[in-house]
């Protein structure tokens, strides 16, 4: 398959890393990255917004999960706290079930929690009720919700979507490596009314499971691609024996392997993003599963060459390596593991 990205895809790219360098979301959690859970800052969440990056995947927008996915990339790569993507896909799948919460969807307002998400949840249709108990697995975003989007399975197989109000239930930050987003698990103890929930075509939640594990691993990319480009340059400046270590054949190697791994799974996702568009079966899951499988691992590969490549000052709080390295170690565990990826793929082949 001969794939590129459009001029239209790499002007959206190139616009949101304009914005992305001009309010530089690292530099942004620095002032407060002791202070608690990192937080969507208003201006980003007003650009969101207004961007119409919110409605990306609805009808009247038109975009595409390619069209996500070199956003997320860029999101990755500045370090963001902004959940595009949950954002994104609570907003198209609100609209496609004719949802009320649709209009706050597309203004930013939902962020959804995928069943992989749901963790312990008990969840039990009784007549027009929904009855729903338990907790979710971490998910980003959450501290800045206003309602969450929650796509499970009852007890009877069904699938619903449910949409509820943050103040509704009790947000718990989750203590995980990443200091660049917030994450954090949801208590709910609900009997949701009609207007508050619906069933939803079956297959939608593993479609939204794909989409969010995709783009997780995007976010990884990301990561993998700044932590490249900063690696090459500290390694043409900084000296050793009189000369750039970068000069150094060991070096060099190292240097090739990273980008090596960048470049493929910058590849494998973009297939991952076309077959997302295709109906569930084994070739979406093999498409999906092996992408993510793969630059998650590669990812995490590029972050130890990078902190090996800086040396001592890698280790350094001020420094931005560690920072990127904790984001993408949080991306290769949440929303299934290497390993639960590799299964599925296995699982797809031999099926």
């Amino acid at each position: 398959m001969d794939f590129a990205l459009s001029t239209e895809q790499l002007d959206l790219a190139d616009a949101e890393r304009a914005w992305l360098a001009k309010h530089d979301p690292i530099l942004h959690r620095r002032a407060s990255i002791d202070d608690g859970p990192a937080r969507i800052p208003a201006d980003a969440r007003k650009h969101v917004v207004e961007s119409g990056l919110a409605g990306l995947l609805t009808e009247a927008a038109g975009g595409t999960n390619v069209d996500l996915l070199v956003l997320a990339e860029e999101h990755g790569r500045a370090g963001s706290a902004v959940p595009l993507a949950e954002i994104a896909i609570a907003a198209a799948v609100l609209e496609r079930i004719g949802h009320p919460a649709a209009a706050e969807a597309g203004a930013g307002e939902v962020i959804v929690i995928p069943v992989a998400s749901a963790g312990s949840l008990d969840v039990r249709v009784a007549g027009d009720t929904l009855q729903i108990s338990g907790t979710t697995t971490p998910a980003t975003g959450l501290v800045d919700a206003d309602h969450v989007l929650l796509l499970a399975e009852t007890d009877d197989g069904r699938e619903v979507a449910a949409v509820i109000g943050a103040g509704d239930v009790s947000v718990s930050v989750a203590d995980t490596l990443d200091l660049l987003r917030s994450w954090a698990k949801v208590d709910v103890d609900l009997t949701l009314g009609i207007w508050q929930w619906s069933f939803v075509p079956a297959g939608t939640t593993r479609a939204v499971n794909d989409q969010i594990a995709t783009f997780r691993a995007v976010d990884a990319l990301g990561c993998a691609d700044r932590l490249l480009r900063m690696t090459v340059e500290y390694a043409g400046q900084r000296t050793q024996f009189g000369s750039a270590i970068g000069s150094f054949q060991a070096v060099k190697h190292h240097l090739a392997n990273m980008a090596v791994a960048v470049e493929a799974s910058r590849a494998t996702l973009w297939a991952a993003a076309l077959a997302l568009d295709e109906p569930a079966g084994p070739a979406r899951t093999r498409a999906v599963s092996s992408a993510v499988a793969f630059a998650c691992r590669s990812a995490a590969d590029v972050g130890q060459l990078a902190l090996q490549v800086h040396g001592g000052i890698g280790f350094t709080w001020e420094h931005d390596v560690h920072l990127l390295i904790r984001r993408i170690k949080v991306d290769e565990l949440l929303d299934g593991s290497v390993g639960e990826h590799r299964r599925r793929v296995v699982r797809a082949a031999t099926g």
